[in-house]
Formats: structure tokens, sequence, C-alpha cells
């Protein structure tokens, strides 16, 4: 069983990566901050019962499955534009643009085609462990996986998502 202390240190050595991951899910900064903070709200009050080495598959299992608990409840609150406005993402590396062409790639990819490509090409998790993170069959996630880089293909930003994986 883990130590509440070693919470800490899993929340400052993975916010991080976790947070480009709900970024990727929603598409806004704040949105992801505020869906990380919850994800990692819900698994400190479970830290003790989480067996040591599984903490992070346990968070990004809660963080989709808050994910898309959200978008049931506040689907009808996006509100679709013809022009996006400019945001300050974060680019310390001059590759907004490619950055803008993923993620608006990404949010045409329905919603569980989307958290399938996040979890197994920019978090870089297996096929069986994006099948438990996701509570669904790994022929699911197989599934999944090949409609959504299918998708991406045909928009021409599959190979432009693989290179984000690795910043």
């Amino acid at each position: 069983m883990s130590e509440p202390a070693d919470f800490d240190g899993f929340v400052e050595a993975r916010s991080a990566v976790l947070l480009r991951a709900a970024w990727l899910l929603t598409g806004d900064w704040q949105q992801a901050e505020d869906l990380l903070q919850t994800a990692l709200a819900k698994t400190f009050l479970a830290w003790s019962r989480i067996e040591p080495g599984r903490e992070e598959p346990y968070v990004r299992r809660v963080l989709f499955t808050t994910y898309a608990t959200w978008w049931r409840r506040s689907w009808r609150g996006e509100q679709p534009v013809a022009v996006l406005e400019e945001r300050d993402l974060h680019d310390a590396h001059a590759e907004v643009e490619l950055r803008a062409a993923v993620l608006s790639a990404l949010k045409r990819l329905p919603r569980r085609q989307r958290a399938t490509v996040v979890l197994r090409y920019y978090c870089d998790l297996s096929v069986d462990e994006t099948a438990e993170a996701l509570g669904c069959s790994v022929g699911t996630v197989k599934s999944q996986a090949a409609k959504g880089l299918a998708r991406l293909r045909a928009s021409g930003l599959a190979d432009a998502l693989q290179e984000e994986s690795h910043p």
C-alpha cells in the first residue's frame, strides 16, 4: 500500500504528462487543469488502496472516466465557432501551428476514438493498458485506434500526432 506522502511525489513527477493528456482530450488548458485536479482529488481519496507501481494507470483511468462523465453532463455547453480564437498554448518550441492542427484533428474524432488515440500514441500505453484505462476490451481498443488513425491519416495529421507524442 502506498503512503499518502508518496502521493505528493507522484503528483510532482507525473503531473506535467497527465496535464498534457488532459489537454489533448479537452482542447483547453483551463479545462485540462480542472480535469486533472479532479482526477487527482479522486485518486487521493483512494491512494492507500492503490497497489505500488499501479498509481499512474489508476490515475489515467480516473482521468478518462472523469472526462467521459463531464462530456455526458456538459455536451450541450460547447458552442462551435467558425474561427477559433488564438490561444496561448504554452508552447516554448515554436510548434504552435502544428499543435493546433493536431488538436483540431483530434477534436473531430469521436470521443472514444480520441481517448484511445491519446492513450495509445501520446501516453504510449500498450493495447492492454489502454483497454484497462478505458474499461473496454482489447478488440475495442484495436478497432477504435485503427478508425481514429484512419481519420487522422485522411486529414494528413497521423504522422504529426506521433511526433507530438514525444516532445
